[in-house]
């Protein structure tokens, strides 16, 4: 489906892997220009790499998100090299934070670490995006959460809590920058099938229980309504959907990609 993405200027940070990369490789395919935004310049080049293969042009810019000038720096750096405007960001960009530590166990320095990367890090990249857009009178910001900023989870107080808080920006932002013809939005993935899912989450469950891997991925997409666990393609078609003209009425959303998790 063409999405009228074509040639649309998109800034993605966090695309050197994983859902990142399928977000980078799925507005490659729609035609889009790119400026990909990260820390580690070396891991995103190959995935740059393959957008410029499918016929993109691609800017790789180092900037370090929590760093408010760094973020400025790399939307100037975007808008110079890249036709001078901004259609779309998407923060990908994010942490996991204390994984199995219940609130009383997370350290103030592991809430205060992962709050920063997850909430000021978007927040970072849309003030410094915000005054391009509203000067175009357009613009679409898309922000990727997570589920468990849907629902809470024991384990996970400091992660959770980043991504509740990362709801309350895009949804202050939308408010804010409706007038101006911005939406901004929330993608929220649940579990996503990648590298972690099948190299830790499934072993650790098949161990826990004594059963097989293949009957631990079983039990998994069980939890889901639609019985069976999101692809990283799933979460980056919602990306594009909602970078899309055909999501021009649709702001401050939370669009869940998890097979039904967070509503059961």
């Amino acid at each position: 489906m063409d999405l009228g993405l074509k040639e649309r200027v998109v800034v993605i940070t966090g695309p050197a892997k994983g859902l990142g990369a399928a977000v980078t490789l799925g507005f490659a395919q729609e035609g889009a220009n790119l400026a990909l935004i990260g820390r580690d310049t070396a891991a995103i080049e190959p995935v740059a790499k393959e957008a410029r293969a499918l016929g993109a042009q691609v800017i790789v810019i180092a900037c370090d998100m929590t760093d408010e000038n760094a973020c400025l720096a790399a939307i100037n750096q975007t808008c110079a090299e890249l036709s001078g405007r901004i259609d779309v960001l998407v923060n990908v960009a994010g942490g996991s934070g204390p994984i199995g530590k219940t609130g009383a166990e997370t350290s103030a320095d592991e809430f205060d670490e992962i709050v920063l990367l997850n909430m000021r890090g978007p927040f970072n990249m849309i003030r410094a995006v915000a005054p391009v857009m509203q000067a175009q009178k357009q613009g679409r910001i898309v922000n990727v959460g997570g589920t468990f900023g849907l629902r809470g989870k024991a384990g996970r107080l400091a992660y959770s809590a980043s991504k509740w808080g990362l709801r309350g920006v895009t949804k202050s932002f939308a408010l804010e920058l409706g007038p101006d013809g911005i939406n901004v939005n929330n993608v929220a993935p649940g579990m996503v099938d990648g590298p972690r899912f099948r190299t830790k989450v499934v072993p650790e469950m098949a161990q826990r229980l004594g059963i097989s891997e293949q009957e631990a991925v079983e039990r998994h997409a069980a939890d889901y309504a639609l019985r069976r666990i999101s692809t990283d393609r799933d979460v980056a078609d919602a990306c594009l959907f909602l970078a899309s003209d055909r999501a021009r009425q649709i702001t401050g959303a939370d669009l869940a990609v998890d097979g039904g998790w967070a509503a059961l």
